[in-house]
């Protein structure tokens, strides 16, 4: 049993506009509460639709501790379930991708058509109802070409995030790519310092040399004052072609934000269409135009995603200790670009491979340093961590929600 009270006084204890006590990223008790009060209950992005091409095509992953699939059925509508067996509970699909007509667990040989029902299950006495048996559905939605999955009964709304980040993915042409790489880091860190990490740019100019050749940094007062006019005319260009921002002439510097996202579209350093290591477009067929700039949407608790002229990028981190994180990132390219005449393999990882160590080193670092006796909790900068608060208090904020019904469930249970 989770101690209720104890993380509650942890979480009191927290001085807002500061970071966590440090149990908070070290305690496998508050690690066990982090996969009920976060991961159960939030939407997750697992993909793009072009990895699901056809009918029978799934996709097979993990969400905090439940194996879950989605899988395009014969329809082509997209389904998601738990990947666990009605029969004993055994995972039927690998992590990972395939096609399959038929979802039969590898066990004793369930067999389950795409759209979840039982198909076929032997040896069973004449009393069975096979009818009652189906895989368990979660929450399943899409847009413009991207995949999210909740696994809560009643999940947070999403229309917002369809209605408002949805014209904004489009111009990146999201359903014309496919995937061309795919890699994982396991991070000796706590997930909320990964994401810590990867909330902020307060460390870009010394921790990512590379990637701020294309991008500003945004580390300092003369990085956000010399970006600013250069955001305000791109804004102005964006409006007058009819492309979302996110952000209006003037305004200040946040995104587009709802409860659980977050999304907007700014321009590159001058000269620089892409985020390369020379800051030229690493593909020779282009998603859409360079002049779009930057898209780039996140989504709490574990994703940031990029969308290029020449490439899309997504980065999913999940929990899998109190101080490991899996980290997965994939790249896609047009779906008619060839490898090896369009790109080849290392002009496209490089840049993103080596942010992604440095990432991975940083938060590592990070987590050495909070484990010891000399850790207290310290002051964000709200000039050059705007973010990271956020992040930091929708976490809180998640957590006492959680605590409030689950203490109030079991007082009336008592």
């Amino acid at each position: 049993m989770i101690d209720l009270k104890r993380i509650r006084q942890h979480l009191e204890a927290r001085v807002p506009g500061y970071s966590l006590p440090q149990e908070f990223y070290t305690d496998p008790e508050i690690f066990e509460f982090d996969l009920e009060a976060i991961h159960a209950r939030c939407w997750f992005f697992v993909g793009l639709e072009s990895e699901l091409p056809v009918p029978g095509s799934y996709l097979a992953t993990t969400i905090g501790r439940s194996p879950i699939i989605v899988v395009r059925d014969d329809n082509g509508e997209l389904r998601a379930f738990y990947n666990s067996c009605r029969h004993r509970g055994a995972q039927i699909c690998e992590t990972g991708y395939g096609r399959k007509s038929r979802l039969v667990c590898p066990y004793h040989q369930w067999t389950y058509r795409l759209d979840g029902s039982l198909q076929g299950a032997g040896r069973m006495q004449e009393s069975f109802d096979r009818k009652s048996i189906h895989l368990l559905p979660i929450h399943v939605e899409a847009v413009a070409g991207t995949i999210y999955v909740c696994l809560a009964e009643e999940p947070p709304p999403f229309d917002e995030f369809r209605e408002k980040v949805g014209p904004m993915m489009a111009p990146s042409h999201l359903t014309d790519v496919k995937l061309a790489y795919e890699a994982t880091l396991v991070e000796r860190a706590n997930w909320k310092l990964v994401l810590e990490n990867a909330s902020e740019c307060y460390h870009c100019a010394v921790g990512h040399a590379s990637l701020t050749s294309s991008a500003y940094p945004f580390a300092t007062r003369r990085d956000i004052d010399s970006w600013r006019p250069v955001a305000d005319e791109f804004a102005a260009r964006m409006a007058a072609a009819g492309v979302a921002t996110g952000r209006a002439p003037g305004e200040p510097l946040n995104a587009l934000t709802g409860e659980w996202w977050r999304a907007h579209r700014f321009p590159l350093k001058a000269g620089c269409n892409s985020l390369t290591m020379d800051g030229k477009p690493s593909v020779g067929k282009l998603l859409c135009e360079p002049e779009i700039g930057w898209f780039r949407w996140s989504l709490n608790p574990h994703a940031y995603l990029h969308a290029l002229c020449d490439y899309v990028v997504t980065f999913s981190a999940m929990p899998t200790a109190a101080q490991e994180t899996v980290v997965t990132w994939k790249m896609f390219v047009h779906k008619d670009a060839q490898e090896g005449v369009d790109y080849t393999l290392e002009g496209l990882t490089t840049l993103w491979a080596k942010t992604n160590q440095e990432d991975k080193d940083l938060s590592e670092l990070n987590q050495r340093g909070v484990n010891g006796k000399g850790y207290r909790p310290g002051p964000y900068s709200q000039e050059a961590e705007p973010m990271l608060i956020r992040y930091a208090d929708w976490y809180c904020a998640e957590a006492r929600t959680y605590l409030d019904l689950a203490m109030a469930n079991k007082a009336a249970a008592a």
